[in-house]
């Protein structure tokens, strides 16, 4: 009983604190790092320093995962899937930072909702998931997908009246921003966020992928986090040629570039990948309706933000054609196990085994 009470604890109950937990690390990083950008930092500069952190932070993986488990050798397949998975990684974050300079965090966390309905399409896709709309389970992940979508929609296009007016004033909202503007910009970042959201899945497959091939999770976020940064620094060195856009001081910029290398880059990247590889990418992406309640408590709490009706009636959207697609995937998930358990029930015998039987019961 006390094992099984750990197998439970492992298999269900820390993957579950484990997603609450980085869930709210991720809008906080977000919050963060938004802070720091309107005092001028540029996001090149945060994605160079935090991966190398994390990279540095996660140098000693390859050794210690080599010793303590016996993992397959390392071939050209593993390689360029690793490589994949750092371009995909990196053009998501470039996306990202773009999305949250022209909007918010909490237009990131809203939009982030599509992360389970783009990981549906591309499983299709890549038939990873099959379409049976004679299925119940079927029609609930897709029509799931279309609300989520229209949902993403709502909250890019349409801002609305305010609801909950910031008590601090934003230090990026300027009197002589027009309206017309602002939603440019709002519209502008809703679409970085979006292609963010729907690399991120990609992530995912690409990941799950390589789960597969190498189990190694660490080591795996080990050479990430070092492609990226290559791939960061390499960049940066074109868009940043001035030598004191580098010089970090002791301020929301060094606290945003420490919170986003080790919370995120390192500690996140690493949950998120153990996650990934015990639980599957749509039980990852389940977690994401958590980040709005935080995302809009923090936006207006500390960055001055204000609270849009566009926002809570594209999120309730999005949330419920979230949560559809996570009911027609458990239903799914509970016929497998059902159909797993009886066969593995009415499993006839081997004659061998049957003989002894009945040479004990005649005895």
């Amino acid at each position: 009983m006390a094992g099984d009470g750990r197998y439970y604890c492992y298999k269900e109950v820390l993957p579950f604190a484990a997603m609450v937990t980085m869930e709210c690390n991720s809008v906080g990083i977000n919050t963060l790092y938004k802070a720091a950008t309107l005092r001028g930092m540029s996001y090149h500069v945060l994605i160079v320093y935090s991966y190398a952190i994390a990279t540095f932070l996660l140098l000693p993986a390859p050794f210690f995962s080599s010793r303590s488990t016996v993992l397959p050798p390392v071939n050209f397949s593993i390689v360029s899937k690793i490589g994949l998975l750092g371009i995909i990684g990196y053009m998501s974050q470039i996306m990202g930072y773009n999305g949250i300079i022209y909007s918010s965090p909490t237009l990131a966390s809203a939009i982030s909702n599509l992360v389970p309905a783009f990981t549906f399409i591309l499983a299709v896709i890549f038939r990873m998931e099959t379409l049976s709309f004679t299925k119940k389970s079927t029609r609930a992940k897709f029509f799931g997908t279309v609300v989520s979508v229209i949902g993403a929609l709502v909250v890019t296009l349409y801002k609305g009246p305010k609801l909950i007016w910031s008590l601090t004033p934003s230090p990026s909202q300027s009197p002589t921003v027009s309206l017309s503007s602002s939603q440019s910009n709002w519209a502008l970042g809703g679409l970085f966020l979006t292609s963010e959201y729907i690399l991120v899945p990609l992530w995912y497959i690409v990941l799950t992928q390589i789960m597969k091939e190498y189990p190694a999770e660490l080591t795996v976020v080990f050479f990430y986090n070092l492609i990226v940064s290559i791939l960061a620094a390499i960049e940066g060195s074109f868009t940043e040629p001035d030598s004191s856009s580098w010089k970090i001081k002791p301020d929301i910029a060094l606290a945003s570039i420490l919170c986003s290398g080790v919370l995120g880059k390192c500690i996140s990247n690493s949950v998120d990948t153990w996650v990934l590889r015990l639980k599957g990418p749509l039980f990852v992406a389940m977690f994401k309706p958590l980040s709005i309640v935080i995302a809009f408590t923090l936006g207006v709490m500390f960055l001055g933000d204000d609270l849009y009706l566009g926002s809570v009636i594209g999120a309730v959207i999005i949330s419920i054609g979230f949560y559809t697609v996570m009911w027609g995937k458990s239903k799914e998930d509970l016929v497998k196990d059902e159909v797993i358990n009886l066969e593995s029930s009415s499993t006839p015998r081997s004659p061998l085994l049957q003989y002894k039987d009945e040479d004990m019961e005649s005895r």
